[in-house]
């Protein structure tokens, strides 16, 4: 069974207990696909040299965020890990060239969990979690993407989780309206994905990120797969 790899929108921690209409459709979105055989989801917020997997046969959950509500802290998103699936990404993953590493204590941090709290939230499908390389580049970030790739054919969802638009600053500073240019690269991002322009699209984030996404993690977001 082929399963659709996805790029999804992990939010601020807090869309874990503030779902809004993103949170029902990632539900919807998960009753429609049915439950894969396991995930494999990578994350900004899992920054290495070289690339890791998660090996844990229970990742923790890893509440990397201060100074929110009470409630999250307390949220658990306890999916078994899968070794054999975190073996077969490693194995996948030599092709980029980087040193790879089976981290075998590491949880899911909230850019993994926060989503697939709202897709699966039953927390019954395997999860082995991917790092991004530090020194990633929109090339190297597709690559490690179409590395993944065979996954898919395996009966494994592949998702890749992060962001369009991260500018913290413009977000501490007050603005609520949804800044001309996040808009813009919106629907621009949109066309490209749906006309399968990968290598356009990839150029296109190396100059759009200085707004869309300053921040080094989230750069990283902005980098098509």
């Amino acid at each position: 069974m082929t399963v659709p790899s996805l790029f999804v929108s992990h939010g601020a921690p807090t869309f874990a207990i503030e779902p809004g209409l993103a949170g029902a459709q990632l539900h919807a979105l998960g009753l429609a696909l049915g439950k894969p055989r396991g995930i494999v989801v990578v994350s900004p917020h899992w920054m290495t040299r070289g690339v890791a997997v998660t090996a844990s046969a229970r990742p923790p959950t890893i509440h990397d965020f201060g100074g929110f509500p009470a409630a999250l802290y307390s949220l658990q998103y306890p999916a078994p890990g899968d070794r054999a699936l975190a073996a077969r990404a490693a194995q996948l993953l030599q092709v980029l060239g980087k040193p790879v590493h089976v981290d075998e204590a590491r949880g899911l941090d909230h850019g993994a969990w926060v989503p697939l709290l709202h897709m699966y939230p039953d927390a019954d499908v395997p999860v082995v979690q991917v790092s991004l390389p530090h020194d990633s580049t929109a090339a190297t970030a597709y690559a490690l993407g179409r590395a993944l790739a065979p996954l898919a054919q395996e009966g494994v969802l592949v998702i890749g989780s992060g962001s369009l638009t991260h500018n913290l600053y413009e977000f501490r500073t007050g603005e609520v309206k949804a800044a001309d240019y996040a808009v813009e690269f919106t629907h621009w991002i949109r066309d490209a994905v749906q006309r399968g322009d990968t290598m356009r699209c990839c150029v296109r984030c190396r100059t759009h990120r200085t707004h869309s996404a300053p921040t080094p993690p989230a750069t990283i977001s902005c980098r098509c797969w």
